[in-house]
């Protein structure tokens, strides 16, 4: 663990690089009329950053710098580099959509770009924070950036509407994050982290102000991850956005979500982890049941993707709430490092889920019902299996990554004792399987509405094709990310 008096910069070069990068992006894309440039030096900017961030995850060092203020470490490092991967995948996903909304035409026609960037920032200033005031700096900059993009479709009206919610809500939550920030620092009289963990150990704080804190904390954080009673505003924000930004939306930014959430309630927070992890146990039920029923009901596609997201929630949520039994630590690493790996696994499969939503939607034409995937099969028999193996990973099915991640999860409550919860989960995964598979069937078994042709760009056909290769190789062969994830998390608690 390093410590530094004066701000030593070398921890913040990827910060300090993309924010350069998305102001000259911003200039550049003023004096130029193919908006090309921006989305190239957009994916440049992001291979820079990726690597300056693999070197400091392969140096695998704890940095801290600001005064303590800011942290590079491992859980940071490995969270940025899937953060890059993410955005990445979206801008080439979302490229040829965009285009043809005329999101990508005008004045400032790049600023879907920049604001994409700028969002990231927030999202990379959020995993790195160790003081509550910077993580609600990093919040409300991804925060804004996102409700521009929401509404960045000046003339639709349904994406007018979807902004309005997500903006009030959000300053909603918002606000309750910052009024149980504001109780905490007047528990305890410190903003950092690591004091606020210290002092709250040494058993000299009002424990019924730190309560009502935690309250607040959680129900922000719960309002960000999606999770019921706060997840109100996913499923009509999910649909009413462009699908482009809904991408932006349900992807990287809960890694973020996921970095916080450690950084609050495990690092500053955990001599108080049996209050804040029986909310956890509730708010995570509570999204399996809700999440897995309502999506049942949806003929919307990314409607029904965004209460799959609220399930999807509910087993982060499984695997942040079993980390401490009783007194006993033991399972931190376990637990942890599976609901990170459950986090990376469904942001990698959505990103592949919203990409071929997009693909198959032209200008005047969304494809967003279920539907609209009717004969897919036949038209484009690749991308169909690629949709399948998607879909599959989202259900559970294995050899998928997405069963290796459920079944880390279910391993860690079950080595809680609470064997009870774990079928619980089981169940719940079980009804959600049957939306899943209707895709699948629609896929493959019915016919075919429109028989024309994909058109696909290059990059977006192999991205894709990589995109499902990825998620079938990680669930044949997970030990090294699930490996990463386990030490990145041991790394970072033990700092």
């Amino acid at each position: 663990m390093i410590h530094t008096t004066n701000p030593n910069l070398v921890p913040l070069y990827a910060e300090i690089f993309l924010t350069v990068a998305a102001s000259a992006i911003l200039l550049i894309d003023m004096f130029l009329s193919k908006r090309a440039v921006a989305y190239y030096l957009s994916l440049l900017t992001l291979a820079v950053c990726a690597m300056f961030s693999w070197a400091d995850y392969s140096a695998g060092t704890t940095v801290y710098t600001f005064g303590t203020m800011f942290v590079s470490d491992p859980m940071s490092n490995l969270l940025k580099l899937f953060t890059y991967l993410t955005v990445g995948m979206t801008l080439i996903y979302s490229r040829q959509y965009a285009g043809e909304r005329g999101m990508l035409s005008g004045n400032l026609g790049g600023e879907f770009y920049v604001l994409a960037l700028f969002s990231m920032l927030g999202q990379m200033v959020m995993i790195s924070a160790n003081n509550m005031l910077i993580i609600y700096l990093g919040l409300e900059l991804m925060s804004l950036s996102l409700y521009a993009l929401v509404a960045l479709r000046r003339d639709h009206a349904v994406s007018t509407e979807a902004a309005m919610k997500y903006f009030i809500l959000g300053a909603l939550a918002s606000g309750f994050l910052l009024y149980g920030i504001s109780m905490i620092y007047g528990a305890t009289g410190f903003l950092d982290i690591s004091e606020i963990s210290k002092i709250i150990g040494s058993g000299t704080v009002n424990k019924t102000i730190l309560t009502f804190g935690i309250v607040f904390i959680v129900a922000g954080l719960a309002f960000k991850l999606g999770a019921v009673p706060f997840h109100m505003w996913v499923p009509d924000v999910y649909q009413g956005a462009p699908t482009a930004v809904t991408l932006l939306l349900g992807g990287a930014p809960k890694l973020a979500t996921f970095a916080i959430v450690i950084r609050l309630l495990v690092e500053g927070l955990l001599p108080l982890a049996i209050e804040w992890q029986q909310m956890l146990l509730v708010l995570a039920v509570l999204s399996l049941a809700v999440g897995n029923l309502t999506a049942i009901a949806q003929t919307n596609l990314k409607r029904m993707l965004a209460y799959s997201t609220i399930a999807q929630m509910g087993f982060v949520l499984l695997g942040l709430m079993t980390g401490v039994v009783g007194t006993s630590s033991l399972n931190m690493n376990t637990a942890y490092s599976a609901a990170m790996y459950y986090a990376i696994t469904y942001v990698l499969t959505t990103v592949g889920t919203f990409g071929l939503i997009m693909m198959l939607a032209r200008a005047g034409f969304e494809a967003e019902e279920i539907a609209d995937f009717k004969g897919l099969g036949k038209r484009s028999p690749w991308f169909a299996i690629v949709m399948t193996v998607l879909m599959f990973s989202l259900a559970g099915v294995p050899p998928m990554m997405g069963f290796m991640a459920k079944w880390a999860v279910l391993q860690s409550v079950v080595n809680t004792g609470m064997v009870w919860l774990s079928v619980v989960a089981v169940m719940f995964s079980l009804i959600g399987a049957f939306y899943y598979l209707r895709i699948v069937k629609t896929i493959w078994f019915d016919e075919a509405v429109d028989s024309s042709p994909i058109a696909v760009p290059a990059d977006m056909r192999a991205m894709l094709s990589l995109n499902g290769l990825g998620v079938v190789v990680l669930g044949v062969v997970p030990g090294s990310l699930l490996t990463a994830c386990l030490h990145s998390i041991s790394k970072t608690l033990s700092s």
